[in-house]
């Protein structure tokens, strides 16, 4: 063998050595895709997720792990893109990821799951609230967050049963999550007896919204419900506090973000908005709490600590089952209960949450949001 042999013969061993090391760290770790937008309009509520799930990810790890395995985040960016969330879902796919918090938006979540049934992968949503989701009898899909079903009626009821307005309108962005909150929300307040005068859709991505805000001036409106997200709502409140709309205002989660404070400026005080309850502020979660903020993240948003608890979840549901292998635990998620930050989480054969409830709370312009009363 030539001097020259040798050294390639040495270079080709390190490089199969290393790829067998390689190949070994991978394995001694269990990845946790982390999907959500990272970009576009919605992307702080991204933020939340991804802050959420990658503290979880932290701390597991400083306790040991699962199973001697220390937990990897893996993150995707959808945009809140469906198409963009079908690449990412096959993505995951192929870079052999089996467990997966996310995606985020409705309308991302739906395609994606669908791919993640097809090819073994457990999916957890923290933030995706529409029914449609979990109603087609999967396994491999849960969600540590309630549903559209539960929180349009919440915030009917709240209508109708504390403001009690004369004149109701109610607007959507025309995508699922947002004309699906708003169906639910009319359907719960025609039932109370209200009467919704305007029921209409806006286009996401809009920014003049004065031919609506005319039409809800001409109806004599008093309140007006919104689903959809934060961007185009802000927009409204502000352009309706111009024209001199006297009315109150209402959304789901998805407008519950400080950045409808900057674009709507005063015209957001009052704002009644339905968020899972404040966990930040739970005493139980305390010490949790102020480790995000040791890390300059805000826990108080309303996605961070459902993404928290799905990675929980995951963790638990993997030693339950002691096995990696999903479909074991899918069934181990299924028949547990597990203690997270949320709450004693238990699922239903769809898997949603057995029990969640979503909490009124009013905006204030520079100041913390609080609590809704009875008007």
């Amino acid at each position: 063998m030539t001097k020259a042999t040798k050294q390639i013969s040495k270079l080709f061993a390190a490089m199969v050595l290393a790829g067998v090391a390689s190949h070994s760290f991978a394995a001694d770790t269990i990845k946790i895709g982390i999907a959500g937008p990272k970009t576009g309009p919605v992307a702080q509520y991204g933020d939340m997720q991804f802050s959420g799930a990658k503290m979880a990810i932290e701390q597991i790890n400083a306790k040991g792990g699962v199973d001697g395995k220390k937990l990897e985040a893996v993150e995707y960016d959808d945009a809140c893109d469906p198409k963009q969330a079908v690449a990412v879902a096959n993505k995951v796919v192929n870079d052999g990821v089996k467990f997966v918090v996310g995606h985020l938006c409705s309308s991302s979540t739906q395609p994606a799951s669908d791919i993640y049934e097809d090819e073994g992968v457990i999916m957890i949503t923290p933030a995706a609230t529409s029914p449609d989701i979990t109603a087609r009898g999967y396994k491999m899909v849960f969600r540590t967050i309630g549903l559209d079903s539960a929180q349009g009626p919440a915030a009917g009821n709240y209508i109708a049963d504390f403001v009690k307005p004369k004149i109701v309108a109610v607007l959507h962005d025309k995508q699922q999550y947002g004309e699906g909150i708003a169906t639910a929300v009319k359907q719960t307040l025609e039932k109370k007896g209200t009467k919704v005068a305007v029921f209409e859709g806006i286009n996401a991505g809009d920014k003049d919204f004065s031919s609506i805000i005319q039409k809800l001036k001409q109806a004599n409106v008093d309140f007006v419900y919104y689903g959809g997200y934060h961007p185009e709502l802000g927009l409204i409140l502000r352009q309706a506090d111009e024209k001199g709309l006297k009315a109150k205002f209402m959304g789901p989660e998805g407008v519950g973000n400080d950045s409808i404070s900057q674009i709507a400026q005063k015209a957001s005080e009052g704002l009644l908005v339905t968020l899972p309850k404040s966990f930040d502020q739970d005493p139980a979660n305390i010490a949790l709490a102020d480790a995000f903020k040791a890390k300059k993240e805000d826990p108080s948003g309303p996605f961070v600590f459902p993404a928290y608890s799905a990675v929980e979840v995951i963790a638990e549901g993997i030693k339950a089952a002691k096995s990696e292998d999903t479909a074991k635990v899918a069934a181990a998620i299924h028949a547990g209960t597990f203690k997270t930050p949320t709450g004693d989480l238990s699922f239903d054969d769809k898997g949603d949450l057995k029990d969640f409830k979503f909490v009124v709370y009013e905006w204030h312009f520079g100041k913390p949001k609080t609590e809704a009363k009875p008007q």
